[in-house]
């Protein structure tokens, strides 16, 4: 079964430190996998440093993966990207590894898989540990800085508005954090895993797209909205030619991760009843209205107040 455990905030300081390598060792212990603690600890060290001293309040770690292969998360509220100084005998490592990622070297030297995302809240930075240190480290998944430009890729005359209307604000906050979290899944099934799910790539450059596309323009509303307090709101949203296609794809591929993901072949969760019927709705209105039907409100909760 996926593992989903609560995050957890960690203090101020050393303590914070102290506390991470004490949270990740009882996690291998809670999980049934001991064999990994040295190797957790290793790289959660390097990690929650790199945060503390580096980072931005609040510091939190969270286990998510499966028990075969737990991943452990840490996230602070800065966006910066993480650099971590190499330790002692890390030289060798630091030369064979990308430009972005040598300061990375501790922890890719004792992990299966890591990476790291910039998204709205700051950053996440996630390991794999390995049992046995691996004799290459694996490259990192790395998004949010060099891989996604900041503009839309859409542009000229076939530029449509989609009107989105009454949109629940918690269900569209938790689209956009299970989009995010289905796109690190894919991307590392796309690099760790690509002989076994050659279709990840694929999948993995469709859903990195469309987030491209929409993710910045859908999160600064839901930031204005969260800030103002209101629980439903109105959207413009700017689209591009094949709007109809693409979403239809979407719909499509979602259900065939929710599949992956019950049969844990993805780490995330598969979705609830409530987020499928919300997605299809909020994903569905592109497509009508990419056909030229009048847009179509969320049935469920009050109309939102200018």
């Amino acid at each position: 079964m996926p593992l989903n455990r609560p995050a957890e905030r960690l203090a101020p300081g050393p303590r914070g430190a102290l506390q991470a390598r004490r949270w990740v060792a009882g996690a291998c212990a809670e999980i049934g996998r001991p064999e990994l603690r040295e190797n957790a600890e290793l790289a959660m060290s390097e990690v929650v440093t790199n945060a503390i001293l580096h980072g931005r309040a609040p510091v939190t770690v969270r286990l998510r993966g499966t028990r075969d292969h737990p991943r452990v998360e840490v996230r602070d509220a800065s966006s910066e990207p993480p650099t971590i100084p190499p330790g002692e005998g890390a030289a060798e490592l630091m030369n064979e590894l990308p430009t972005f990622g040598r300061g990375l070297a501790i922890v890719a030297s004792y992990s299966e898989a890591w990476g790291a995302e910039r998204d709205d809240g700051g950053k996440l930075v996630w390991f794999v540990p390995a049992r046995v240190p691996p004799s290459s480290p694996p490259d990192g998944v790395l998004l949010g800085w060099e891989d996604e430009p900041d503009a839309p890729s859409f542009e000229g005359d076939d530029v449509m508005t989609v009107h989105l209307l009454n949109v629940p604000v918690d269900a569209l906050q938790g689209t956009l954090s299970h989009g995010a979290e289905l796109r690190r899944e894919l991307r590392l099934l796309a690099v760790a895993h690509q002989d076994t799910y050659p279709v990840a790539s694929d999948l993995s450059a469709f859903f990195s797209a469309l987030a491209h596309d929409f993710r910045g323009q859908l999160g600064d509303a839901l930031h204005e909205a969260l800030r103002r307090g209101r629980h439903h709101l109105d959207l413009e949203v700017k689209s591009g030619a094949g709007t109809a296609r693409r979403f239809s794809r979407l719909i499509q591929l979602l259900d065939l991760a929710d599949v992956f993901c019950r049969n844990e072949r993805l780490l995330t969760l598969a979705r609830s009843d409530v987020q499928v019927r919300f997605q299809t709705w909020l994903f569905s209105e592109f497509v009508r209205q990419g056909n030229g039907d009048d847009p179509r409100p969320w049935a469920d909760g009050p109309r939102p107040q200018p």
